[in-house]
């Protein structure tokens, strides 16, 4: 049941521990409601300090994966009742940078009404120094080399926040960068095509030509275009 849990040597032993422990919980290694062994029996399984397993599971126990109780020990949670925004990085390394179906499903239904309502929000409420903001991430965006994917990466989700911050909703910009490292994980593979590049961009300045009119229903119609097409092309990226 153990079998996750070896020695190990490296100098970043809590987060080694974290993986550890998040592998064997997402795998299913320890079960929904079953109870960790004491923390000294988990250091030496791990060969680690005991304040080194204590800082891993307080961590996990921030995800949402187990409920911490004094002098009661250490149970594993539903993830799907009790986690948090986090645990989604956690599954995303679990694994390999892929996640299955049904989550991916539920991200970019989840996309879709959330950025849909930032870009009516978007068109009501941005203001002029906003909008020079978008101008001039096209500007940049015209001047990019379709190779240099690190840049583009970068440049889209910079429009992304700009858009979340532009609605005047607080959650929203800090929902988005919760995601940031699946939304770039995605879009980096999603931008290894150069042919969905000249696309993306030309939806960008159409947007903010909507935004700039104020045009509540064109810019959320664009936005509904643009998601669509990212999420055709991202699904058939990932199933090769």
């Amino acid at each position: 049941m153990f079998d996750g849990l070896y020695p190990v040597k490296t100098d970043s032993l809590k987060e080694i521990c974290i993986k550890r422990f998040e592998g064997s919980i997402l795998s299913g290694a320890f079960t929904v409601g079953e109870k960790l062994p004491p923390e000294r029996e988990l250091a030496k399984r791990l060969g680690v300090s005991r304040p080194v397993v204590h800082e891993a599971l307080v961590d996990i126990a921030a995800k949402g994966l187990v409920t911490m109780t004094p002098r009661k020990g250490t149970m594993v949670n539903d993830f799907r009742r009790q986690g948090s925004v986090s645990l989604l990085i956690s599954l995303l390394e679990y694994h390999d940078g892929k996640l299955d179906s049904k989550l991916l499903d539920g991200l970019l239904n989840m996309r879709l009404l959330v950025e849909i309502e930032n870009a009516r929000l978007a068109a009501r409420n941005r203001t002029e120094a906003q909008l020079e903001e978008f101008n001039n991430v096209l500007r940049r965006e015209s001047a990019v080399g379709h190779t240099d994917i690190e840049v583009i990466i970068q440049l889209d989700f910079e429009f992304h926040l700009i858009l979340a911050i532009a609605t005047d909703n607080l959650l929203y910009p800090l929902l988005l960068n919760s995601f940031k490292p699946v939304y770039t994980n995605f879009s980096g593979q999603f931008f290894q095509d150069p042919t969905v590049v000249d696309i993306v961009f030309d939806f960008h300045r159409k947007f903010v030509a909507a935004i700039s009119d104020q045009d509540e229903e064109r810019a959320a119609d664009i936005m509904h275009k643009m998601l669509s097409h990212g999420e055709d092309r991202l699904r058939k990226i990932i199933s090769k």
